[in-house]
């Protein structure tokens, strides 16, 4: 199997449980951090072109920048074209983890999803 992108913020625990799954399914991954390197608007752009998902699934609603900045409110008054730039400058805003293969685009960790995405039985 090729090497997958996963995008992750070390700290989260849900990011945590999605990089022992792929380690205890032996899927090889490319490991990068969100905050240290955030994906830009053209990574974001194409990804979110890829997933067939609208953009505000991309977002970290749960966090707490994006409380303190009271998204909910403002992201709807928002373009597109405001709302990546936006996910790009703060790698926080951005839902996680991510996990970015040839033809999948995984946003957060549902092992689940995640088992019939990429073909592993357990």
């Amino acid at each position: 199997m090729k090497k997958v992108l996963f995008i992750e913020y070390p700290k989260c625990t849900t990011c945590q449980k999605a990089k022992k799954w792929l380690e205890d399914n032996n899927i090889p991954f490319l490991d990068r951090h969100i905050v240290e390197n955030t994906p830009t608007a053209d990574e974001l752009t194409a990804w979110i072109e890829r997933s067939g998902m609208p953009i505000h699934k991309f977002f970290n609603t749960s966090g707490l920048l994006y409380k303190s900045m009271q998204l909910k409110t403002r992201l709807p008054a928002m373009d597109c074209h405001e709302k990546l730039q936006l996910l790009s400058s703060n790698g926080m805003l951005i839902k996680r983890p991510l996990l970015i293969a040839s033809n999948i685009i995984l946003v957060g960790f549902k092992e689940k999803e995640w088992n019939v995405l990429l073909s592993i039985k357990q």
